[in-house]
């Protein structure tokens, strides 16, 4: 067979960021149970629930690094988030397509004893106005952000912080789509700028990425001298410089083929909970 077997949605490191969440959501429901407080699980791009592997196409892949040996269907965050033991409290899932979201409503018809929650929203709308209006005193949550490229701005990231209430997981995309746009000669198109600004949540990547260099004859070019782990641990500082602790060993997700698809990182916003939330997600990231 031509063109071998293409995966649209993840591989082997789909399922390894799947094992580090249910890990943690496990551990989290275990300390939550003995808190007095309302918690929840917060999925804001819950997709369908599956990540699908596809055979062979005639057709060039969209994404082409995503591959994988056999088609499959694998077990998603939503059913990975509903199968966790113990229990959370609530389970709130957020899709925009109409598509999707009628499948997602499918899936949570399996756990009629769980509390779950649908949101037929944009994520990023629905989690600025849930962050800011809600009394989070009396609630906590842990919130997934696992867009499909560069869709979480600065200011979704920032709300979260501000509750000083949420555990944010969130999956950068690192290689994907950061990279991607940082051209090396620096010459970046005006839209590709306006995102990297929106996601970085400041214009500093510019500094820190390029440098001016001279030429043979004297002139200065720009020129690219960040490597892609180095646009990792900026972005990863970045979280630093809103939330309470962030772990300080964020996991490359890799291909098949070794190059870095995703930087999976987490950021803890309650000062008080932040030390052991931080050590229980080193830990899940080291393993």
């Amino acid at each position: 067979m031509s063109g071998g077997t293409r995966h649209l949605f993840g591989g082997d490191w789909t399922q390894e960021k799947l094992r580090m969440l249910e890990k943690y959501l496990s551990a989290y429901a275990t300390i939550m149970q003995k808190q007095p407080f309302d918690f929840a699980y917060i999925d804001a791009f819950a997709g369908t629930g599956y990540l699908q592997e596809e055979g062979d196409s005639d057709q060039p892949s969209l994404f082409p690094t995503f591959e994988a040996p056999e088609r499959e269907f694998l077990q998603g965050s939503v059913r990975t988030a509903l199968d966790v033991e113990p229990e959370l409290d609530t389970y709130i899932f957020i899709e925009k397509d109409n598509d999707k979201f009628a499948e997602l409503q499918q899936i949570g018809s399996e756990y009629p004893e769980k509390d779950v929650r649908f949101i037929n929203e944009d994520a990023n709308a629905w989690l600025l106005e849930r962050c800011h209006e809600r009394d989070w005193t009396k609630h906590r949550a842990v919130v997934f952000l696992d867009p499909f490229g560069m869709q979480v701005p600065w200011e979704t990231v920032q709300a979260i912080a501000d509750t000083e209430a949420i555990d944010l997981w969130i999956l950068f995309p690192l290689g994907i789509g950061a990279n991607r746009l940082l051209t090396r000669n620096g010459e970046i198109p005006p839209g590709w700028e306006a995102r990297l600004n929106a996601v970085f949540g400041t214009e500093a990547w510019k500094e820190r990425f390029y440098e001016d260099t001279p030429t043979l004859f004297d002139e200065k070019a720009r020129q690219k001298v960040i490597d892609i782990e180095g646009i990792g641990r900026f972005y990863n500082d970045r979280l630093g410089e809103e939330f309470a602790m962030v772990a300080d060993n964020p996991r490359y997700l890799h291909n098949s083929r070794g190059n870095p698809l995703y930087l999976l990182c987490f950021a803890a916003a309650n000062p008080k909970g932040a030390p052991t939330a931080v050590k229980i997600a080193q830990h899940i990231l080291r393993g």
